[in-house]
């Protein structure tokens, strides 16, 4: 028998389809968001980016579970596509969709306002939304564009929706990392686009480990107040948060992924979890990772001193003046 005809034996098929299956199965973690019997009836929950991916399945789960949910989404077709699968999904009509742009900084203001005006309560919080892999773009605030779509427009949002919730207690901000911010740095002249390399996930990875380091001292600040804050990292999932990369980064991520990466199902469970379960009531400060499991984020995120210094210069960032 030639090298050949082993390569080409069908138990080799075989083998690979066996392979597939126990990769796919490893995937999921020990929590079944299904299996929680947690109901949200009467509770109000946002969701940011919520018309797709894993913010949609994050929105999806709260509706299943009775929740008032608003979508905020960029997009108004997108969004409005998102809400009706939704609603027809869950059989739940109290979905409403509010537009956002968390890249303008007017805009996450213009949001929080009409949230506040029409909201008597807000009990869970999800910063989803979030971009990767965008070219060198600065805000008409001055500010990268991803930094301010995945850090200052969040951080904004969740600062102006912070009384409400209070009044709103027992309630949850989960805020989307990602373990790629242990490959981040904290350079402060990053939030301006200046000393950024803009290639793949870098600009990316910078910005997550500021959520990291925010949520903690957000949760610092929250003790006693009956809000919590924890940062999460979903797992590396098959997402458009790569619709900006080149082509053949996306198809070998999407042929990879089929095999090894979560689905925005899966991806979402982690996220859900914190949200939701009961094991998570009163936990602060954590970082869960894609298992749903608290572990310890970069030496950097765990830096006290750092993150008051973070979180005081995103507070002057984003003050309107």
């Amino acid at each position: 028998m030639t090298w050949c005809d082993v390569l080409y034996h069908p138990g080799w098929a075989a083998t690979a389809a066996l392979l597939a299956v126990v990769v796919r199965l490893q995937r999921r973690g020990w929590w079944d968001p299904r299996a929680c019997t947690v109901r949200l009836t009467g509770k109000t929950a946002i969701v940011t980016g919520a018309n797709t991916g894993i913010g949609k399945f994050i929105a999806l789960d709260f509706a299943r579970r009775g929740a008032r949910v608003i979508l905020a989404c960029r997009s108004e077709s997108r969004g409005t596509a998102a809400l009706k699968e939704i609603k027809e999904k869950t059989g739940n009509s109290d979905i409403h969709l509010r537009l956002v742009d968390l890249s303008s900084l007017d805009s996450v203001r213009e949001f929080s306002k009409g949230i506040l005006e029409d909201e008597k309560a807000l009990h869970i919080l999800v910063n989803n939304a979030g971009v990767s892999g965008l070219p060198r773009q600065i805000t008409k605030d001055g500010f990268d564009m991803c930094f301010a779509t995945n850090h200052l427009g969040p951080f904004l949002l969740t600062s102006l929706l912070l009384d409400l919730m209070k009044r709103s207690t027992p309630a949850r901000i989960v805020n989307l990392s990602s373990v790629n911010h242990k490959k981040g740095q904290v350079d402060f002249s990053h939030f301006h686009g200046e000393n950024l390399t803009y290639h793949m996930d870098k600009v990316y990875n910078h910005t997550k480990l500021h959520n990291i380091i925010c949520t903690n001292e957000l949760a610092r600040r929250l003790q006693g107040t009956g809000v919590t804050a924890n940062s999460v990292h979903p797992g590396v999932v098959m997402t458009e948060v790569m619709r900006h990369y080149p082509f053949i980064v996306r198809f070998l991520f999407s042929l990879i992924g089929f095999f090894f990466f979560k689905s925005p199902e899966e991806g979402a469970v982690s996220s859900i979890y914190c949200a939701v379960a009961e094991e998570t009531e009163g936990i602060t400060g954590k970082y869960f990772d894609s298992d749903c499991s608290i572990v310890l984020p970069a030496p950097l995120a765990r830096d006290a001193a750092l993150a008051v210094k973070d979180f005081e210069i995103c507070e002057r960032l984003t003050s309107k003046l």
